[in-house]
């Protein structure tokens, strides 16, 4: 029996979503796939990337899922490691290591011989303010790195922008100029752009970009759709009407009676809700797709189900399909209209909905 809620997986958008990046960044792609792949499948997805340089997580126990289901690609750890035992494992399978405080400095002099096996990033914080040493810091942390004996297999540097997002941002010209300041002179392999920092106006000039939303087919803009820069949605939220309620003018629905019939209507009721990742938050008046026409949500979004104005399409029944974002509705519209980003909407999508693969 098919199940009345869905996530429909498309890997051939994926590997499109893959190869547009490539072309647009003229770098090696390291493939985010933290966060269960934004909620697209973990394993599933690291398996359609086959082609990636590399793939990132932002944890251990995502990377070693990854490795127990049989994946040897390189992978990025973008936290790092913060114990004896957690860096003994992450050598052992062959992880390259975000270095981005002082303290992963000390686990790394204090393991025997553990550097010479790893592939190091240092994290540089050039404004985001979260991970990684401050330019004034840099210098010291990268000397107690090259200090490290035997030295590391491998080292690079990185960077995360914070406002990469919009556009031709100053901020982002700031915190490049800080990054080339604090590495002028260095001949280190470095990374810089997420997706937005990829498809953005300002030249960012790395070797190794760390693309998530776009890889799932999502545009990382406000002012500028997926479809336009030449990206398809990999997922695709699929549920089913259970049954459609003649609702006379002037009645409401849904808690809290928010919406009011100013006609006599016909509501489609639908099983999908905020158990399943459909926000809560999602306002009156925003559309999904029933049988592939737009139509109006009415009243709030429950646990389990929401509800559908219909008057105006024909053919509704139990059964009839519809697309909560994906194909026919980007996942950034849906987001909108929820006062959040597509990142969010991904992500939340519940382990009750399972994964199909188209």
């Amino acid at each position: 029996m098919r199940p009345l809620i869905r996530a429909v997986i498309d890997s051939h958008a994926l590997r499109h979503n893959l190869r547009v990046i490539r072309g647009a960044a003229g770098a090696r792609v390291i493939a985010v796939v933290k966060a269960n792949a934004y909620g697209h499948g973990l394993v599933s997805t690291a398996l359609a990337l086959g082609d990636a340089d590399a793939l990132a997580v932002a944890r251990l126990e995502e990377a070693l899922a990854l490795r127990r289901a049989g994946i040897g690609a390189r992978i990025l750890l973008l936290e790092g490691v913060f114990s004896p035992a957690e860096l003994a494992e992450a050598v052992y399978e062959g992880l390259d290591l975000v270095v981005h405080d002082a303290t992963q400095i000390d686990l790394l002099e204090r393991a025997d011989a553990a550097a010479a096996r790893c592939a190091l990033w240092l994290k540089i914080d050039t404004g985001m303010n979260r991970l990684g040493f401050a330019p004034r810091e840099f210098a010291a942390a990268l000397a107690r790195i090259r200090n490290l004996s035997p030295a590391p297999r491998e080292l690079r540097l990185l960077t995360h922008l914070a406002c990469a997002n919009e556009r031709d941002d100053e901020v982002t010209r700031a915190q490049l100029e800080r990054f080339r300041a604090a590495t002028h002179g260095l001949d280190y392999e470095v990374s810089i752009a997420n997706s937005a920092g990829i498809f953005g106006a300002v030249p960012l000039g790395c070797h190794w970009v760390r693309p998530g939303l776009a890889l799932y087919g999502a545009s990382p803009f406000t002012d500028c759709s997926a479809d336009s820069l030449g990206l398809k949605p990999v997922m695709t939220l699929v549920s089913s009407v259970i049954t459609v309620r003649r609702v006379a003018r002037g009645e409401s629905v849904g808690y809290g009676g928010g919406w009011v019939a100013p006609r006599d209507s016909q509501i489609a009721i639908v099983a999908a809700g905020y158990g399943d990742g459909v926000h809560r938050s999602l306002a009156n008046g925003a559309t999904v797709l029933v049988n592939g026409s737009r139509a109006p949500l009415t009243g709030r979004v429950s646990m389990d189900m929401l509800a559908v104005d219909v008057s105006a399409l024909e053919g509704v029944r139990v059964g009839t399909p519809v697309v909560l974002w994906g194909e026919g509705l980007p996942v950034e519209e849906a987001a909108q209209h929820a006062g959040t980003i597509a990142y969010e909407l991904l992500c939340s999508v519940s382990p009750r909905v399972p994964l199909e693969p188209r």
